[in-house]
């Protein structure tokens, strides 16, 4: 659950890291739904059979659909600014993928908050490291930094 933050605690935090979200399972049918959401149909993702003859030994899911989640799993445990009207996706500074998430595999996002400042006011921009863990695995599905601008009422 977000902790609620006063304002005047935000610039403070800078350094925090937050409690990692749930668990997720990355099935087939999650891959399928987002290849044929973004017309991304590489057999890699799609076709189970053809992919066991890679490396891989089956299917994976794409670097953009794990980016994806971040939308789901960041606002498990992030902070909460009180007054908040809404927290605007604002981006990201980087993402770098670094092992693929197999089917059936489990993915969590570990957090950061690098940066938040007041940009206007009651508009405050955070820089969140994130980390995407694979549950079993050594090297995290990708690592990124996300901006989030938080809108004040």
């Amino acid at each position: 659950m977000p902790d609620t933050i006063p304002i005047e605690d935000l610039p403070h935090l800078a350094g925090k890291e937050l409690a990692p979200s749930d668990w997720l399972e990355i099935t087939q049918d999650r891959i399928s739904q987002f290849a044929d959401a973004t017309n991304d149909h590489q057999f890699i993702h799609t076709d189970p059979e053809k992919a066991r003859q890679t490396t891989f030994g089956g299917t994976i899911a794409h670097g953009y659909l794990t980016l994806s989640l971040l939308s789901y799993l960041l606002p498990q445990n992030t902070v909460r600014p009180a007054g908040m009207a809404m927290a605007l996706n604002y981006g990201s500074d980087k993402a770098r993928y670094l092992a693929p998430v197999k089917v059936g595999q489990r993915v969590r996002a570990q957090q950061k908050i690098l940066e938040i400042a007041e940009k206007r006011p009651g508009q405050w921009l955070s820089k969140i490291g994130v980390t995407v863990e694979i549950d079993g695995e050594r090297a995290p599905a990708l690592i990124a930094e996300i901006l989030t601008m938080y809108i004040i009422k």
